[in-house]
């Protein structure tokens, strides 16, 4: 993440009720981010149909340290058509192996979505192979007529992030985060 600034926007009980905390540091914060990251490979996306309603899907995602999250996807489903014309999109990562009771943790993210293209299809590309090795010899396995073969890298780019983890950050707070980058994202 060094090429963006993450600043604490507020710190909230369940309720959306403000908390004023100085236990809770942007260090913890980011270290929270990274592990649910990385110990996370599915994702739930939120985007909206053309008549304004909203649609959700279940991706495996590969990710940046710029907190740019690449799913593959085929080009006609649902999901891309509605970022084809409007790119917000909201995401949650969050393990469903979680118990009720127990210390719980997810990440919510704000941003928008495009297809990658160009640097950014390869540079998904090397990110998925490396976090899901089984990925190239899907590839390489696909029959001329698969629809696998017109499946397409996505990037989104989280502009803000809700930070939920009981371990980390405490029982029942959220960290909502805004996300300034200093570098232009092609």
């Amino acid at each position: 993440m060094s090429k963006l600034t993450l600043r604490i926007v507020r710190i909230t009980d369940p309720a959306g009720t403000p908390i004023a905390t100085s236990e809770i540091s942007l260090g913890r914060v980011r270290r929270s981010v990274h592990r649910l990251l990385a110990e996370n490979v599915l994702c739930s996306m939120a985007s909206i149909t053309a008549d304004g309603h909203a649609h959700i899907n279940t991706a495996y995602f590969s990710y940046a340290p710029e907190l740019e999250i690449y799913f593959l996807s085929h080009q006609r489903a649902l999901h891309c058509q509605n970022i084809s014309s409007n790119p917000s999109m909201a995401m949650a990562i969050f393990s469903s192996n979680q118990t009720w009771g127990g210390s719980d943790c997810g990440l919510q993210l704000f941003g928008i979505c495009k297809q990658a293209t160009g640097r950014q299809a390869t540079k998904a590309d090397r990110l998925y192979s490396k976090r899901f090795v089984e990925y190239h010899a899907w590839k390489a396995g696909l029959a001329p007529t698969s629809p696998g073969r017109d499946y397409r890298f996505y990037r989104f780019i989280a502009n803000e992030l809700k930070v939920f983890d009981e371990k980390e950050l405490g029982a029942g707070i959220f960290v909502l985060v805004k996300v300034q980058r200093h570098t232009r994202l092609r």
